[in-house]
């Protein structure tokens, strides 16, 4: 997918919609750096073929993304990515169209560190029979055979999305909703798929997170979590940042 493709996949997008994406897709992609002024508001007019009102409406959403800051006499600035909100839905799943590099695969590792484990030990003296049920179909489901990368990838998102309901923590789940596409996206490319060993190695270790939390054992619930974590990041392979 281009930079200049406005349609997504999902549904039609407004034409507001389109303008948004197309330029906040360039300015995480960096072909409208960091530190830069955007387009004089001429060209913009010109380009996308839309009234100032619209063009304003355009840059207020941006801004509420945290992707650009408006000045007046200075105009309207890329920010540092400091300020860019990844728990806005649109903006994550523009990262994740662009494809996720190593440091975006390191974030997201780091931050289902700090939160999964936690939210299985909730699990674990929370979860409803029928939220079991749920992670044990998707554990089943992850054990079937033929699967391709994406199937396997949609499975275990469904057992770590129904993990993060049983926690009974409304704000563990909409978190897990907003970064979905996020990790399927690292799902896929972490799948076990291509080993037959492997693969059943990663069903064991899902359906031993679902045991401890059945048996209302939050610590082992937690560590579970923590090597499915740990040994999912181990399968991509990459550099230690932090290293010497």
């Amino acid at each position: 997918m281009t930079l200049s493709t406005w349609s997504s996949p999902e549904r039609p997008l407004s034409h507001h919609e389109q303008i948004v994406r197309t330029l906040g897709m360039e300015i995480l992609s960096g072909a409208l750096p960091v530190g830069v002024n955007l387009p004089p508001e001429p060209d913009l007019l010109v380009r996308f073929q839309i009234s100032r009102t619209v063009l304003r409406e355009v840059m207020k959403t941006l801004a509420a993304k945290g992707l650009v800051v408006s000045k007046t006499r200075v105009g309207t600035k890329v920010q540092d990515p400091t300020h860019w909100n990844f728990f806005d839905a649109d903006l994550l799943s523009w990262r994740v169209s662009l494809g996720l590099d190593d440091a975006m695969r390191r974030h997201l590792y780091e931050m289902r560190s700090a939160v999964e484990p936690r939210a299985a030990a909730l699990a674990a003296k929370r979860r409803t029979p029928e939220q079991l049920a749920d992670m044990r179909r998707a554990v089943a489901r992850m054990a079937e055979p033929g699967h391709n990368r994406r199937s396997f990838a949609e499975a275990d998102l469904a057992f770590h999305v129904a993990v993060s309901a049983a926690s009974g923590n409304p704000m563990m789940r909409s978190l897990a909703a907003v970064i979905e596409a996020a990790l399927l996206a690292s799902f896929s490319l972490s799948s076990p798929v291509d080993e037959t060993v492997l693969q059943q190695e990663v069903v064991n270790s899902h359906a031993a997170i679902a045991d401890a939390i059945e048996a209302g054992d939050s610590a082992a619930a937690a560590h579970a979590m923590l090597a499915v974590i740990d040994s999912g990041f181990g399968r991509l392979d990459l550099p230690d940042p932090d290293a010497a």
